[in-house]
């Protein structure tokens, strides 16, 4: 996913902010990771990232994410991003705690 930050400068087309499956898309896309590979093959491939999962800049760490997948293998991108995808969409909605949900509901 992605989402463009609130305009209001000189710039005619502002950037995109990548979260989510797409930002981990663009994170293995500028890696070497080849697949078929392990959870541990490509938290190592990808040099242990905390991968954003929403607009706001909120990161979870890849390992922890994979962790919460039910499979270690996985044979090609789509299938590790299809797997990953609920933990991302988890986290957005706030399954990520008391404190993530508090700020959530804050304005700021």
């Amino acid at each position: 996913m992605a989402a463009r930050p609130p305009g209001g400068g000189g710039s005619a087309e502002p950037e995109a902010i990548e979260f989510g499956i797409a930002a981990l898309d663009a994170r293995i896309e500028e890696s070497d990771l080849s697949f078929p590979a392990t959870s541990r093959e490509i938290v190592r491939a990808l040099d242990h990232p905390e991968i954003p999962y929403d607009s706001k800049g909120r990161t979870i760490d890849l390992a922890t994410a994979l962790e919460e997948v039910p499979k270690s293998k996985f044979e090609n991108e789509t299938e590790l991003l299809d797997s990953l995808y609920p933990v991302f969409d988890e986290a957005r909605r706030g399954g990520r705690g008391f404190l993530d949900g508090l700020r959530n509901a804050l304005p700021f």
